[in-house]
């Protein structure tokens, strides 16, 4: 399950038929991408529009956590020159709005929060991420830098495709109180990668580790001490794990407690 995560997070949302995904990672991306970089550049130019501004913004949302300050930054634009071109990618369907809970916190609850812009297709982050910005080393045949760059980021670039893939999984498990809302809370202190709101109007929180180390109890304090800074009263804790747990966070698991590791993902596949 670790490998199909990670080729999802880089080929997700492409038709291309196909995918030997029985080999190794590097050479699938140099065979499948790289080497048609051409080609692949010629169907998103027509996607996008082909406006250098576009580009810089959409690599700017795919090399950062996609809030919108820090995205226009990144693109070196100003915010309104970067709400103009988020809106319309979105309306090309290229990326979506995701808005930030209005739920009084700690903070000023004047002050403005980003929204984060996220990707409709992994393949088109990944695109933007490591791909568009080094298109000239690409174009000329010289792929080490890409792949130093991939090498240099692997689990923090999967991470938001390992959250997005647990709110999928939180839906499959929670049939006996489906889920009707579900999504990332963030605010001036707090970010946490689940929130989510079930039909009998229960609130789950949770966050997912894409880490190489097995998960402690001292995540679900954290957990607990980030909502009591968001006020918010979390009926059912969350956690999803790379690795999994100690043997003192599983002994805590119960109906207040949720601990998934990869192996739970299966049921996406079926």
């Amino acid at each position: 399950m670790e490998d199909a995560v990670e080729k999802f997070a880089i080929f997700g949302g492409v038709n291309w038929g196909s995918i030997d995904t029985s080999k190794p990672l590097y050479p699938l991306i140099e065979k499948l991408i790289l080497h048609d970089y051409r080609f692949i550049r010629n169907d998103i130019t027509e996607l996008t529009g082909g406006a250098p501004l576009y580009h810089s913004v959409l690599s700017g949302i795919a090399q950062g956590d996609g809030k919108t300050h820090s995205s226009f930054k990144r693109a070196k634009v100003d915010n309104e020159v970067g709400t103009n071109a988020a809106e319309e990618l979105t309306q090309r369907g290229i990326i979506r709005v995701d808005k930030a809970k209005n739920i009084f916190t700690s903070w000023d609850e004047n002050e403005k929060v980003d929204n984060k812009l996220t990707f409709n297709a992994p393949f088109l982050r990944f695109w933007f991420a490591y791909v568009s910005p080094l298109f000239k080393g690409i174009r000329d045949g010289d792929f080490k830098e890409v792949q130093q760059k991939i090498q240099n980021s692997e689990n923090e670039f999967r991470q938001l495709t390992f959250i997005q893939l647990s709110h999928e999984l939180l839906k499959k498990q929670m049939q006996d109180d489906p889920i009707v809302e579900i999504g990332s809370y963030w605010d001036r202190v707090v970010d946490l990668d689940i929130y989510a709101k079930t039909q009998s109007g229960k609130t789950i929180v949770g966050n997912c580790k894409y880490t190489e180390s097995k998960i402690k109890k001292s995540e679900l304090s954290r957990l607990q001490e980030a909502c009591e800074s968001a006020k918010i009263k979390a009926d059912i804790f969350v956690i999803v794990s790379k690795k999994g747990f100690s043997s003192e966070l599983k002994s805590l698991k119960g109906e207040a407690l949720k601990l998934f590791t990869l192996k739970s993902f299966k049921v996406l596949v079926s």
